[in-house]
């Protein structure tokens, strides 16, 4: 990985309804432009992102999407409203920021929901993206959201039982990230605290086959649990406000977008059926597979790509 480097700019973008969206930017101030659309959702920008790129080849720019991060209002505060937290605002916010960056078109590195989100936007705004970067490809359908929530726990049963019967009985069989939102925005902070603890618990879970595999210490955080399962129920419940297979279908947009996906070969959470499909319908896309996990063993890959990019 490249060394870390610290920003030479940031600020606050203001959509004008009550959201103060963190930014920042590194590396070379005429370099490639370049976006990191953070995973999560709720994980946001941490510092690491920054060492993909090489510094003296690339202007990138980081953000906190709504809600996490230096961002605010915070999602951890139960008196937050999400209503205004979808994925049509963030990418409303993408292109506001970029349009006061002064950036004509950019290359954007997805990680996870991330690569839900940098679909998504580049579908909105084909002509504003110049290459699509995905690793640990999704596409946060309800099929997909099924699977991670509910099938998993064929492999995982012991897990699952708990992740589950953290529910109120009456709500196990429904929409699992649903009646975990429900629980997240109790006015106790005791349920609230316990909820997020459950659900990164399974977070951690559904990941730990991966080759390398170590327990997310963010998860110590009880701030970050809170906010960052708030915002991945609030995004799952809904399914990204996108039809299923919206995204796979909408590639036909980005025919002349080129991109790269990048998948690890023991990534559970995503079956690499998502990037596989996409690739088959993308003519402009690579699929590259390594021997990895969930974003676990992924960042050489990923730090290669940007390089050979650049030159």
């Amino acid at each position: 990985m490249h060394p870390e480097t610290e920003p030479h700019a940031s600020g606050f973008l203001s959509p004008g309804d009550g959201q103060r969206i963190y930014w920042e930017m590194c590396g070379a101030p005429d370099g490639i432009p370049a976006l990191v659309v953070h995973g999560g959702p709720g994980s946001g920008a941490a510092a690491g992102w920054r060492r993909f790129f090489d510094p003296s080849r690339y202007r990138v720019v980081l953000v906190d999407q709504r809600g996490c991060g230096r961002s605010t209002p915070s999602a951890r505060d139960p008196g937050t409203d999400l209503s205004v937290n979808t994925t049509d605002a963030l990418i409303r916010d993408f292109e506001l920021l970029r349009e006061a960056l002064g950036i004509d078109r950019w290359l954007l590195l997805g990680a996870s929901w991330g690569t839900t989100l940098a679909l998504a936007y580049a579908q909105a705004h084909p002509d504003r993206v110049t290459r699509l970067v995905l690793f640990s490809v999704t596409t946060t359908t309800p099929r997909e959201v099924e699977w991670i929530t509910r099938d998993l726990g064929r492999v995982f049963p012991a897990e699952w039982d708990a992740f589950v019967g953290h529910l109120p009985e009456g709500e196990r069989d429904g929409s699992i990230p649903a009646a975990y939102a429900r629980l997240l925005s109790d006015t106790d902070p005791g349920v609230r605290g316990a909820a997020a603890s459950a659900w990164c618990r399974w977070e951690d879970t559904h990941v730990s086959l991966a080759p390398g595999w170590r327990p997310d210490p963010r998860y110590a955080d009880p701030m970050f649990r809170l906010t960052f399962a708030r915002l991945v129920t609030h995004y799952w419940a809904h399914a990204a406000w996108r039809r299923q297979d919206e995204l796979l279908d909408g590639v036909e947009l980005l025919g002349h977008v080129p991109a790269t996906l990048l998948h690890g070969r023991h990534d559970l959470s995503s079956p690499l059926e998502i990037p596989f499909r996409l690739h088959q319908r993308w003519p402009g896309s690579e699929l590259h597979v390594p021997d990895a996990g969930h974003g676990v063993g992924l960042g050489e890959s990923v730090r290669q790509v940007l390089d050979d990019v650049a030159r």
